[in-house]
């Protein structure tokens, strides 16, 4: 009796599931989602909420309940198996954050709620295989950073040394100095407003900017770039085979099923011409 109770709840669990994972419910939650993302960076106009505020805190909070919805029957139906999802885990955290109440201590985490916006992440596969690829790619781009960290200080050191004393508002000290390479690696003014200058008192200071744009901007940003794509790329291919390995089982899983109804049917057909034969 315990095992047949067992069985039924869990074929209703396992019923809710599906209903949940189903894509007409997935769909109107990525709808809510955008529609909830819109209203949220309405309420940003103070002429806006002077006309439909109401309206707005209306559906923010019918989106909220929505998603609290949503996963709370996601909790029922997976049980302890919910919390080894970290997809599930990260939805979770972000429309908790919502529930934080809009006065006290914790007031000024209702700033995130738009962080509910990240949700579409985990709820299109597209978006999900992005966030997975980077999230592979962390030790690669660490130790490109690292590398690029280590490129900053001697440039740094070298900068303050060399212009320090021309040009104290750029290269005054070790901050100043990393502050405003970086600011000539992203190339904004780097040329009209920092090189040039220098070069005027330095007229061979273009040896040192020049090597520095190449190694730290066209050379080591390329470089996370290119560990990105290989990630993406790795995993792209993992999934692949995974699927045929899928595949490959469940084929041979259905030959093997195959084959017994085979060797049964022919039993059959073999005990059957017996009982024949022996009727003769």
């Amino acid at each position: 009796m315990d095992g047949m109770l067992r069985e039924s709840g869990g074929g209703w669990r396992a019923r809710l599931a599906v209903w949940v994972d189903s894509p007409p419910v997935q769909r109107l939650v990525i709808a809510l989602i955008v529609l909830n993302a819109i209203t949220l960076g309405l309420e940003t106009s103070p002429a806006v909420v002077a006309v439909a505020g109401g309206w707005l805190h209306a559906f923010d909070r019918l989106a909220l309940s929505v998603f609290v919805v949503e996963l709370g029957l996601k909790l029922v139906a997976r049980g302890g198996a919910f919390f080894r999802n970290p997809w599930n885990v990260f939805d979770l955290v972000v429309v908790g954050i919502a529930l934080v109440p809009s006065a006290g201590p914790f007031a000024v985490l209702r700033a995130l709620r738009v962080l509910r916006v990240l949700r579409l992440a985990s709820m299109m596969p597209q978006l999900r295989f992005v966030v997975e690829a980077l999230l592979h790619a962390i030790p690669g781009i660490a130790a490109i950073a690292g590398l690029l960290g280590l490129l900053y200080y001697v440039f740094g050191v070298i900068a303050t040394s060399l212009f320090g004393g021309s040009f104290p508002d750029w290269f005054g000290s070790l901050g100043a100095s990393l502050y405003t390479l970086f600011q000539v690696m992203t190339l904004e003014s780097w040329s009209m407003g920092i090189a040039r200058p220098v070069m005027e008192a330095y007229p061979w200071a273009w040896l040192f900017f020049v090597p520095f744009i190449l190694v730290a901007t066209f050379t080591m940003l390329n470089l996370f770039i290119a560990v990105i794509v290989n990630t993406m790329q790795t995993l792209q291919e993992s999934q692949q085979v995974r699927t045929v390995e899928a595949v490959r089982t469940v084929t041979q899983e259905e030959a093997a099923a195959l084959e017994d109804e085979i060797r049964a049917l022919r039993r059959e057909v073999s005990e059957l011409r017996e009982w024949l034969r022996r009727g003769d």
